[in-house]
């Protein structure tokens, strides 16, 4: 029992040591700033499709439950707002942040544990190269500019899907839903979805470079690594999200 505590506790301590080794790095010169454009556009190109196929029947599902619901006291122009505010605040941040947790955490987690497994990173660290900033910090970083680009894209099609539903299926005025749309929503609505996914993807990045960092025991290890990167990001940032939603609304 107290073995397994410390060795949690040993964990953690070292898991604070290389979120703090990297946020350094992130903010102070030299940048690897090739790396990072160049994760930064795979990972938004390979998640975006993703994203607005998600999130645009999502946006449909909350149109449809919304107006069965408004029909009953005859409020349906308040059905825009619902849906914007629902888009802008929870649903395109969190379900952007599981997508690219699913499939840019996945993936780097991958690169860094076969590089690890394959000794690159010890022979990086052996030409005196410092292996968290050049290979490191440049993942996490693309993570938290590309998840607020795929929060916006899978914002636009949300409430695409929201239109659809309400106007080109169950007739709803166009006029009236587009009037209603930003009734209720205020900028921050959509400020603190992008300071959300900003967050959420410095989460999934350190989490992914962690476990793929760290990775042992061959190719097995580097498999475990992957899965793990995907349930901690998430329930990281599944807590992450209900803090900061509680602080900003």
């Amino acid at each position: 029992m107290l073995t397994a505590l410390a060795d949690l506790l040993t964990r953690v301590g070292r898991f604070g040591i290389f979120m703090g080794a990297v946020g350094w790095r992130i903010l102070t010169p030299p940048w690897n700033a090739k790396d990072f454009f160049r994760h930064t556009w795979l990972v938004t190109t390979r998640c975006i499709a993703p994203v607005m196929a998600v999130t645009f029947p999502f946006g449909m599902v909350i149109a449809l439950q919304g107006l069965s619901i408004f029909n009953l006291f005859g409020a349906q122009r308040l059905l825009p707002s619902l849906i914007t505010v629902a888009v802008l605040r929870e649903l395109a941040p969190v379900l952007a942040s599981v997508l690219v947790a699913a499939q840019g955490g996945s993936a780097f987690a991958a690169e860094l544990g076969a590089m690890r497994i394959k000794e690159e990173l010890d022979a990086t660290e052996v030409m005196a190269v410092d292996a968290i900033r050049w290979h490191v910090a440049p993942r996490v970083a693309a993570l938290v500019l590309a998840c607020p680009l795929l929060d916006v894209a899978g914002a636009i099609a949300g409430l695409a899907g929201g239109f659809t539903m309400a106007v080109c299926i169950q007739g709803e005025n166009a006029g009236v839903f587009l009037d209603h749309l930003w009734k209720f929503t205020q900028p921050f609505d959509l400020v603190g979805g992008l300071i959300k996914t900003m967050v959420f993807g410095f989460i999934i990045g350190i989490t992914a470079c962690w476990h793929g960092f760290y990775a042992t025991g061959g190719a097995a290890g580097v498999g475990k690594g992957v899965n793990d990167t995907v349930v901690h990001a998430s329930l990281g940032f599944f807590v992450a999200n209900y803090l900061l939603t509680s602080m900003f609304f």
